[in-house]
């Protein structure tokens, strides 16, 4: 047992290393984005710099150099970097701006929601007929049992996805295959959805999407930026660091007082994510950002919060790639298969309204990902296409963690009724 264990350890364990490695690779990958080279320019012409932070690191965690099982370096970033850049992303935000986007946003996410409940049935009954043994089963390791707590994961995030095993009985083992299942064909979709990002105007020309109220909240965000913009001396950084940092000190510490205050006295509230640290620590430093948004500390855009911010979101990025491991995609295939028709349902369906209703693909992108990834990646792929567009898949990915129990237990009866 002794020798197994050792032999699955990776090469590199130190997770200082690992950051560095990380570190390493941005840092390679935004100098040969911006570099003059001809190749250089011709690579990233079709592959954006983005995917690149995304997908350089899960090649380690592929060939066994890197562990996301063994490092704590992704718990680092979602815990304390993303509550920092959520504060420098969102404190120079437009509140009626953001109002004036309109209701296409909602219909999005609503689209993906409706995409996970209806694909999840679909899905089992199509892979049914090649593998009858997937059905029929009643026990709990019962596929169907498995596929509705990865309905929670997919339209709220972890939590969700904890309360629906213990809803629907999940042992283990199925439970197990569908965390690799999320774990696969999630990124494999958020890689797509990055490339989108970085071709957007042109899908979004191509589609007549009407992107005005976009480019306004874009425009008047930046247009404040250039109005007040300075040479950014170090006390501007370390103002900076003080508020991105100092607001998520604070959010963990209020979390601390909130989550047990609402386990120990409204134990029912767990089903709306009330229990989970992180939710509250989203939830608080988004508040304080928006509220940080009306006074003088919105100036700090002028001399570069947005840019420390996504400094911070990039380093995220890496470390959600170090998630991904092609391999497993050749293991369990017929859960694999489940999985990727599954998240096909729900991009049809996206794109099938999105199209109907002329919605830019930022849209799209945001309400999938805020059911998809929630508050941890949809702010990745909101400011993948603008650093002010951060919080609109916070507030869209906070309203999945309100939907989510609701949801995913509707989805678990239609897979009840088609699986059992």
């Amino acid at each position: 047992m002794q020798d197994s264990v050792v032999a699955n350890m990776p090469l590199i364990t130190n997770d200082a290393t690992v950051l560095g490695i990380l570190a390493l690779i941005l840092g390679l990958v935004f100098y040969t984005s911006t570099s003059s080279n001809a190749a250089c320019r011709s690579f990233y012409k079709y592959v954006p710099a983005l995917l690149m932070c995304y997908l350089l690191p899960s090649l380690l965690n592929t060939f066994g150099i890197v562990s996301a099982d063994i490092s704590q370096v992704d718990e680092v970033a979602k815990y304390y970097l993303l509550p920092a850049c959520l504060v420098l992303l969102t404190l120079s935000i437009d509140i009626k701006a953001i109002a004036g986007l309109g209701s296409k946003a909602v219909i999005m996410f609503l689209t993906g929601t409706v995409g996970v409940i209806i694909g999840g049935p679909l899905a089992l009954l199509i892979v049914s007929a090649i593998w009858p043994e997937l059905i029929g089963v009643s026990g709990p390791d019962a596929v169907w049992r498995g596929m509705a707590a990865l309905a929670g994961s997919w339209i709220g995030g972890g939590a969700n996805m904890l309360a629906m095993k213990e809803i629907y009985g999940a042992d283990g083992k199925i439970f197990t295959i569908m965390v690799t299942v999320d774990i696969v064909v999630a990124n494999i979709w958020m890689a797509g959805l990055l490339y989108m990002a970085a071709n957007h105007k042109r899908i979004d020309a191509k589609n007549g999407a009407d992107t005005s109220s976009i480019d306004r909240l874009v425009e008047k965000v930046e247009a404040h930026t250039k109005a007040n913009s300075r040479t950014p001396e170090l006390k501007d950084y370390m103002l900076i660091l003080a508020v991105g940092l100092g607001a998520a000190g604070m959010a963990h510490l209020a979390a601390d007082y909130l989550v047990p205050f609402f386990q120990n006295n409204y134990p029912d509230l767990k089903k709306f994510s009330l229990h989970s640290k992180l939710f509250w620590i989203i939830v608080l430093v988004t508040s304080i950002g928006l509220a940080l948004s009306f006074t003088k500390v919105r100036n700090l855009e002028s001399v570069g919060a947005s840019k420390v911010g996504s400094s911070f979101l990039y380093v995220l990025v890496a470390t959600i790639g170090l998630h991904m491991d092609i391999t497993q995609i050749v293991e369990a295939p017929k859960y694999m298969v489940i999985g990727l028709i599954w998240m096909a349902v729900h991009v049809i369906l996206l794109f099938a309204v999105g199209k109907f209703i002329k919605a830019p693909v930022f849209y799209l992108a945001v309400g999938s990902k805020a059911n998809i990834g929630g508050a941890a990646s949809a702010p990745v792929i909101a400011s993948a296409f603008h650093p002010s567009l951060a919080p609109v898949g916070v507030l869209l990915a906070v309203l999945g963690y309100a939907l989510g129990t609701y949801m995913a237990w509707l989805c678990g009866q239609l897979l009840r009724i088609v699986g059992s």
